[in-house]
């Protein structure tokens, strides 16, 4: 197929780099102007790649946009897709899809109202690893799921990121910021989840930032920064979750499956990358076999990719705003389950995503 979808990003943060860099991987994708609240970066932006640079207004009504990639800060996340389905456009969004549950729903609405799509970030569940563990789990290698871990500890992202503040101000935390890869792909392995409790803390007012430019400089935290959740899925399954930046780090695996007939170790969900491990029952544990595609390197625009050849194929696209939703709502209610000391039946269901083919992308 060499038809092209055309591509309009807005926001040239510091994850725009990785889907320039992903795209070229994607024929279909077809990357024709930027638009940031800057305009010096997106013209320097837009010289380095042989693009357009436009104003920001002028993105919305560009003929050339068939999709507008919104690589914004999260709390910007709903106001630009908005922006983009009254402009016409399709929108795929980086994660989270927003920081608030009932903002975001707006957005799906409007999309459906006008027959538009709704894509976002994270795409890593659609990985070689990721695809290779949903493999394993459907072919019942673990039998029946009956529990699992997702952790994700660190000391925080002031150590490494060259502007942090938004970590740890409103829309930010390890929830909203790392939660979505590891939600996200174990709805992609056990399907969606019904109900969530959760406790969350912050041990630290304030935050040093350790990193240049800013190096030296404090930064107010104004959200919990360490959180532990309970989730119980539809299928009856019972996961538990730690997102901090509060801990120097961890031995425990990223996304562990516990079921009748065996184990699953998942490789980190915030990377395409990895082998799962499997121990039987009876057995030992043994790294299995990648032979899914996309999990030897940074594919950062597979979901992207996915969902342009959905429109042209005019299938469901796999990194849904549907997906999407029903994770922010797993986010929400996990820290809302703390305000409140209570359990919290979701409200949102979504359609486990289909396995990836490569054909899918390839258009083959």
């Amino acid at each position: 197929m060499d038809k092209k979808i055309g591509i309009g990003i807005v926001g040239l943060g510091n994850i725009s780099g990785a889907y320039f860099t992903a795209a070229k991987h994607f024929p279909v994708l077809d990357i024709r102007a930027v638009a940031d609240l800057d305009q010096s970066r997106a013209e320097a932006v837009a010289a380095e790649h042989g693009v357009r640079a436009v104003p920001l207004d002028a993105m919305f009504d560009d003929p050339d946009v068939d999709i507008v990639l919104n690589l914004t800060i999260p709390r910007a996340h709903v106001e630009v897709g908005l922006r983009a389905i009254g402009g016409g456009k399709h929108v795929y969004s980086e994660k989270p899809l927003g920081i608030d549950f009932a903002e975001a729903k707006t957005l799906i609405e409007a999309a459906d109202a006008a027959g538009l799509r709704v894509g976002c970030a994270p795409d890593t569940f659609l990985g070689g690893a990721h695809q290779a563990a949903r493999a394993l789990v459907d072919a019942g290698r673990i039998g029946t799921p009956v529990g699992g871990s997702a952790t994700m500890a660190c000391p925080g992202h002031e150590r490494w990121h060259p502007a942090p503040g938004f970590y740890y101000d409103i829309g930010g935390g390890p929830m909203l910021d790392m939660g979505p890869y590891y939600i996200t792909d174990l709805v992609n392995l056990l399907g969606p989840v019904a109900a969530v409790s959760g406790f969350a803390t912050t041990p630290r007012a304030t935050r040093t930032i350790g990193s240049e430019p800013l190096k030296g400089t404090s930064i107010e935290v104004k959200v919990p920064t360490h959180v532990t959740g309970m989730l119980e899925f539809a299928s009856g399954a019972v996961v538990q979750m730690l997102m901090t930046f509060d801990v120097e780090g961890t031995r425990h695996p990223r996304i562990e499956l516990w079921g009748t007939d065996g184990v699953l170790s998942v490789p980190d969900p915030n990377r395409f990358d990895g082998a799962p491990e499997l121990l039987p029952a009876h057995g030992a544990w043994a790294e299995q076999e990648v032979t899914q595609p996309f999990g030897d390197g940074n594919y950062r625009s597979l979901g992207l990719a996915d969902m342009a050849h959905a429109i042209l194929e005019d299938r469901p696209h796999r990194a849904s705003g549907a997906l999407a939703l029903h994770v922010l709502e797993v986010m929400e209610s996990i820290l809302r389950a703390s305000e409140e000391r209570r359990v919290i039946a979701l409200t949102t269901s979504c359609a486990r995503p289909a396995p990836l083919a490569e054909s899918a992308i390839a258009g083959a």
